[in-house]
């Protein structure tokens, strides 16, 4: 079990002045929470996918910084180790929707001969991106009694983020690259989805990993949580979700981010074994950022909240490292 407050009814993020709802504090097992943000500056909105397939890794990313829209879409051919992809800034954002709840309504993003379109409903998501010599066509169904992890990290008032990780979602559809078509297989792909909106700190840090494989998923964060009381972490078995309320240690080489990592504490004892890492970069003075994605595999295990240790030993997907100033 965990010490944090579990919400179980809809509720705005913030109040009628823009400073955080206290009723807001706590996490679901659904998207509950409405971003109702206000004022303009300091707001982050995004909608990250990313996709595991028995051939590619694919992530794809809407967002809006208030001052400019950052959007992407990036494609790993697991094999040749191969990265295909296009990055775009966009002033303002000009053009990009990012709906106030997660799960409903329509994402949508343009930008120097890039296109996302991701359309929510209750029965799940469906994903069209294009980028020179990538094109995406992806359907992420939403099983019945599915549950994702939507939690509220409160630095102050006045900054604050509202977060959905929804790991080890079922997805199909097609992937194409360079010309060549790829089927993704919904019995050995995943889909998770990070939903994003929130008011930040100027310089933040966080580690973010995501695992996902038949009936067990994981989902573990740390630093930018640190000290607030809330945490990201939570193991999936059987599309449930149990909450992991303790902060994390994260341990890693940060001169080879390919030699293994560690997360461990309370309830978790994980190893990450990348085999491929992805680096962004940019500095433009005042706003810059620098991240080191790796892929790889998982072994370890998590603790349920019967107390049975669920083994994660070849779960899929990504361990991260990102600084910001923005």
């Amino acid at each position: 079990m965990t010490h944090e407050k579990e919400i179980v009814e809809p509720v705005d993020l913030c109040m009628p002045d823009g400073r955080l709802n206290p009723a807001a504090v706590g996490w679901t097992r659904r998207p509950l929470h409405r971003a109702n943000l206000r004022g303009w500056g300091r707001a982050k909105r995004w909608e990250y996918w990313g996709i595991v397939t028995p051939t590619h890794i694919v992530g794809l990313v809407a967002s809006s910084l208030d001052y400019a829209g950052v959007h992407g879409v990036y494609v790993l051919d697991r094999a040749t180790k191969v990265e295909t992809g296009k990055d775009v800034v966009v002033p303002f954002a000009r053009g990009a929707v990012l709906p106030p709840v997660s799960g409903v309504g329509t994402v949508y993003a343009r930008g120097g001969g890039l296109s996302i379109d991701i359309d929510q409903t209750t029965e799940g998501s469906t994903i069209r991106a294009t980028a020179p010599g990538i094109e995406i066509d992806l359907v992420v169904p939403l099983p019945p009694g599915h549950e994702s992890l939507g939690v509220v990290v409160p630095w102050s008032t006045r900054r604050f983020q509202y977060t959905v990780k929804d790991v080890g979602r079922p997805v199909r559809g097609s992937l194409r690259v360079n010309g060549t078509t790829h089927v993704v297989p919904e019995r050995d792909s995943f889909a998770v989805l990070d939903h994003g909106r929130g008011k930040w700190p100027y310089a933040i840090t966080w580690n973010w990993a995501a695992g996902s494989g038949p009936d067990v998923s994981i989902q573990l964060g740390g630093k930018w949580t640190d000290g607030t009381g809330s945490t990201e972490n939570a193991l999936f078995v059987g599309g449930r979700l149990h909450k992991l309320g303790a902060e994390l240690h994260w341990s890693y080489d940060r001169h080879d981010w390919l030699r293994p990592w560690r997360i461990s504490g309370d309830r978790v004892e994980v190893e990450f074994h990348p085999f491929h890492e992805k680096i962004s970069r940019t500095n433009l003075g005042v706003v810059a950022s620098e991240t080191h994605q790796c892929f790889g595999h998982f072994s370890g295990w998590a603790q349920a909240d019967d107390g049975e240790r669920v083994a994660l030993d070849g779960l899929v997907g990504w361990a991260e490292e990102a600084q910001n100033r923005w």
